[in-house]
């Protein structure tokens, strides 16, 4: 994977909590227009992984770099120099520490969606997307205070309706977003991603508490998705079935750390992978 270009390239990512490790050591490559996938049992580290990545939390350790520029970067600091149990916690001590807020790095051209639906309740449809549209929005205090951006308003407004119509919202649009059924609320929050102009989006287990039919159809909408939209996607997700059909290369990690890397045919096979989600027998 080496000689593709990289969108995100995670490396040496610790997330230590007092004397607990969420993430250990981990490095992960995102190339362009690919979708890769992070799994593991539930408590491995994922959503943290994903968080030190987004700046919701300031990773212990290690190097996120977006697009080729550092983005995310720091090394243990006071009471952690003698706490910490990862490895490489010298690496980046002569670097300058990087960690920008969740919206700077939303900015910079990623977006996510959560594990646990995270739509405005009390917006519609419409205004769930285009309150996202205002992020780049080329108004300043001056032209919001004495209206003189009503031309750029009425292109949010329009591209919001565009991208609602694209993916099969726009009948919706007056509706609270939370009465839609559960299935059009991830493609929602997808969409709300979508709105900002990302160039990688990232996904937590946009399946999570879909049925079967619902799950097949995510995985063509999310393939549709990153295609139409020329993105970078990078998922985490447990529904095995999903991420063997649309992944172009997978991580495993538990316990916070990696245990395998490889396409779906070698992750099926692994047997540490096997062990990881159905556990060892005692036997053995």
């Amino acid at each position: 994977m080496s000689e593709e270009k990289m969108v995100l390239r995670v490396e040496n990512v610790t997330m230590q909590f007092g004397g607990v490790m969420a993430v250990n050591d981990l490095s992960i490559d995102v190339p362009e227009g690919k979708i890769i996938a992070l799994i593991g049992p539930n408590g491995a580290g994922k959503t943290t992984a994903f968080n030190c990545i987004t700046g919701v939390y300031e990773p212990t350790n290690g190097l996120v770099e977006f697009m080729g520029q550092p983005m995310v970067r720091n090394h243990p600091t006071g009471k952690m120099k003698k706490q910490y149990l990862g490895q490489d916690g010298e690496k980046y001590i002569h670097d300058p520490v990087l960690n920008p807020s969740p919206d700077k790095i939303t900015h910079l051209g990623i977006a996510r969606t959560f594990q646990n639906i995270r739509l405005w309740k009390s917006m519609t449809v419409f205004d769930n997307v285009l309150t996202a549209k205002h992020m780049r929005a080329k108004q300043n205090v001056f032209s919001a205070t004495f209206r003189t951006s009503t031309k750029e308003e009425r292109r949010m407004r329009q591209e919001t309706a565009d991208l609602l119509a694209e993916q099969n919202l726009l009948q919706y649009q007056n509706e609270l977003a939370t009465s839609l059924p559960y299935g059009l609320q991830r493609r929602l929050e997808i969409a709300r991603a979508l709105a900002t102009d990302p160039k990688l989006l990232l996904l937590d287990e946009p399946a999570a508490g879909m049925n079967p039919q619902e799950t097949q159809e995510l995985a063509d909408f999310i393939v549709e998705t990153r295609e139409k939209y020329n993105l970078t996607v990078f998922l985490i997700e447990h529904h095995m079935d999903l991420v063997m059909r649309i992944s172009d290369y997978i991580y495993v990690i538990d316990f916070g750390s990696e245990i395998a890397q490889g396409v779906p045919r070698e992750i099926q096979s692994n047997q540490r992978v096997i062990d990881a989600y159905l556990g060892v027998s005692e036997d053995e």
